[in-house]
């Protein structure tokens, strides 16, 4: 909203389109490795093994560090690269650039926050890492105030500001696990790999993250899609990403919840409750879904006019929204049961569905479809097309039940291991 008003749609376009599919393909990969740390803490909190919990947190602590040196890396020296493959028009280009360059310099603590606070979750504590997120954030948009109005930093600012907003919240997940006295405590000297916790996290984790990896390649192939249309439509559809983003955290929160609670009950051997949990889980997503959208489709044109005042760029995001935001249901199976399957340590199947319901099918229809029919209606369709299909793929396999009676048997034989 900031830069959008203060600076010009060229700038609203590089901070959220040019650049938010790249970021979240690099990032995304990490935080779905992470959530095996997670599932792997909580099944061992769930059934009160210490000294395994310990272990597991330490083991993560070490791998979000040594990703986020590798990320900071591979941001800078990709970046432009990337952006100039991903046909990034070139009024957004040094935008997004100088924006990117900056973001990855942050990359440390916003991988030491976001495991910290999956270690947190993991146990259960979910109010603190909210705390900490708020505390960020507050962060983040005052400095985005003085930076892009006070000091005239333009992109740069809202770079510089993420990235020290991002060090406030790692902090302070960092001196919780310091200070805690129960078996998630960090402790600096321990940090190092747990041969088998470092597998357990890959074997959970690694499908994961590359299940993140496939729904951010196939949103970058539409983004270099989206790319070749005008900036007003760039424009819009950056504006919209960032709207968008309350039905996804709004559906990722009940993902991460219901993956914690599978988790616990997993170790703990509930699996009626797991059960339980998915139904509940699943009529709050319902409820909390019809919620976004009521809201995004009566306040959309009021929401859009935060961002800019461009006629044409408003016009277009309205569009976008009002051809996706009824096709938001279509998708709630697909976070719920594959949180809850991989909170029970089934990684490996979901990520195979997603590959194909999300990642090919998506694919497939820009290749083909999209050259016949050349809209941006046309690009917009691979969303909801994706989540049906996706969708119906894991209401079968989830109401099959194997996968349950497959996760007790390796979590047996882990066990006399």
């Amino acid at each position: 909203m900031i830069v959008g008003k203060a600076v010009g749609k060229e700038a609203l376009a590089a901070v959220g389109g040019a650049t938010a599919n790249l970021i979240n393909l690099l990032v995304g990969f990490f935080v779905g490795l992470s959530s095996g740390a997670g599932v792997i803490i909580s099944q061992h909190w769930g059934a009160r093994r210490d000294g395994e919990v310990s272990s597991a947190v330490h083991t993560a602590a070490f791998i979000s560090l040594l990703f986020g040196a590798f990320l900071t890396f591979l941001g800078l020296w990709l970046s432009p690269q990337l952006l100039t493959l991903m046909h990034t028009p070139a009024d957004v280009l040094p935008h997004a650039t100088a924006y990117l360059r900056i973001f990855f310099l942050g990359m440390i603590p916003q991988m030491v926050y976001n495991m910290g606070s999956g270690i947190l979750r993991a146990v259960g504590d979910s109010r603190r890492p909210l705390f900490f997120l708020i505390c960020a954030c507050m962060t983040n948009i005052v400095l985005d105030v003085i930076a892009v109005i006070g000091m005239g930093l333009g992109v740069r600012g809202v770079a510089w500001a993420t990235v020290l907003s991002q060090t406030v919240s790692a902090v302070l997940v960092t001196v919780t696990l310091l200070r805690a006295s129960t078996s998630f405590r960090l402790r600096p000297t321990r940090i190092r790999p747990h041969p088998d916790k470092l597998r357990a996290i890959i074997r959970i984790g690694l499908p994961a993250g590359l299940q993140s990896v496939m729904y951010s390649l196939s949103n970058v192939l539409i983004q270099t899609a989206v790319n070749g249309f005008d900036t007003d439509v760039l424009a819009g559809w950056t504006a919209y990403g960032k709207l968008d983003g309350l039905f996804w955290m709004t559906m990722n929160a009940f993902g991460v919840a219901i993956t914690t609670f599978s988790g616990q009950n997993f170790g703990a051997g509930r699996y009626d409750r797991m059960r339980r949990g998915v139904r509940v889980t699943l009529l709050q997503a319902l409820c909390g879904c019809g919620v976004v959208m009521a809201f995004l489709w009566g306040f959309g044109e009021n929401l859009y006019r935060l961002f800019t005042t461009d006629e044409d760029v408003i016009a277009q995001g309205l569009h976008i929204l009002h051809t996706l935001v009824p096709f938001y249901m279509t998708y709630l199976c697909v976070e719920v049961l594959s949180g809850a399957v991989r909170g029970a340590g089934d990684s490996v199947i979901p990520t195979l569905m997603t590959l194909f319901g999300i990642c090919i099918l998506r694919v497939l229809w820009i290749l083909f479809v999209l050259p016949a029919h050349r809209t941006i209606d046309t690009v917009l369709y691979a969303y909801p097309i994706t989540w049906i299909v996706t969708s119906i793929l894991f209401i079968v396999y989830y109401l099959k039940g194997s996968w349950l009676t497959r996760c007790r048997r390796r979590a047996g034989l882990e066990a006399d291991l």
